[in-house]
């Protein structure tokens, strides 16, 4: 992963949300087919980090390049690099009035005026990767969440992108349905997709990132490799966090 070249890249990140410093001075790396996975104490400013780098929150000071370009230049247009970072949320955010398939395609037919055939063609592709192929005609309501949340993922593919950013994908799930997320992100990594993941997910944060980030009031305490992250924290508060959620 050394040889990597670097997709983002977080220069002395700030975010000020009133008088609360959510990102203090963050600086980060994420390679391209890295896994990075951000764990931390509710708000420790993960969240907040992961939404700044697509803009979805925009940075008070510091500056974040995707690619080599300055996202967060006004000249930048953001609109043309989100399409080559997918999101999924907590919540799955599907329109409700349409079925799957016509959520899946939207996006491609719309942004990148892919074909309806060919958004058609590579939605059904991906929904049979994730076992929903027989949901296509079905609407999001008449589907379980965990069956929501992969769908959510399938969306975000449909645009083929080079980054995906998860900010706590199972969190909002029933505790039966959060395997089957997590093995539909398990088999992207597998794939060598780029991912950033704001998770509580311990067990998937020693499996599958290549790197661990924990944070705490807005700064990254600590980072390292899953195994010497997990088995020799270097930081008392970190030590501190990982017994009480292990």
């Amino acid at each position: 992963m050394s040889d990597s070249r670097a997709l983002i890249e977080v220069k002395n990140v700030d975010k000020i949300f009133g008088k609360t410093k959510a990102l203090n001075n963050v600086s980060a790396e994420i390679k391209e087919g890295e896994v990075v996975v951000v764990v931390g104490p509710s708000g420790s400013g993960k969240s907040t980090f992961l939404r700044c780098l697509n803009l979805l929150e925009e940075p008070d000071k510091g500056q974040i390049f995707f690619e080599g370009t300055d996202i967060t230049d006004p000249k930048n247009n953001i609109n043309k690099h989100r399409q080559k970072m997918g999101m999924v949320f907590q919540q799955f955010n599907l329109f409700p009035h349409m079925t799957i398939l016509k959520n899946l395609i939207i996006a491609p037919m719309k942004l990148q005026s892919v074909s309806r055939a060919d958004a058609e063609k590579y939605a059904m592709e991906l929904l049979g990767r994730v076992g929903l192929a027989d949901r296509a005609d079905a609407y999001p309501n008449q589907l379980s969440g965990g069956q929501k949340q992969r769908i959510a993922i399938v969306r975000a593919l449909c645009m083929k992108p080079e980054v995906m950013l998860f900010d706590e994908p199972t969190s909002a799930l029933d505790p039966e349905m959060v395997g089957e997320v997590l093995e539909v992100m398990k088999a992207l990594a597998k794939e060598n997709m780029t991912m950033v993941v704001v998770t509580h997910e311990m067990g998937f944060a020693r499996e599958v990132a290549t790197r661990v980030i924990f944070m705490e009031n807005g700064t990254i305490i600590e980072q390292n490799k899953p195994d010497e992250f997990f088995a020799s924290p270097k930081t008392d508060r970190l030590k501190e966090f990982l017994n009480k959620v292990l």
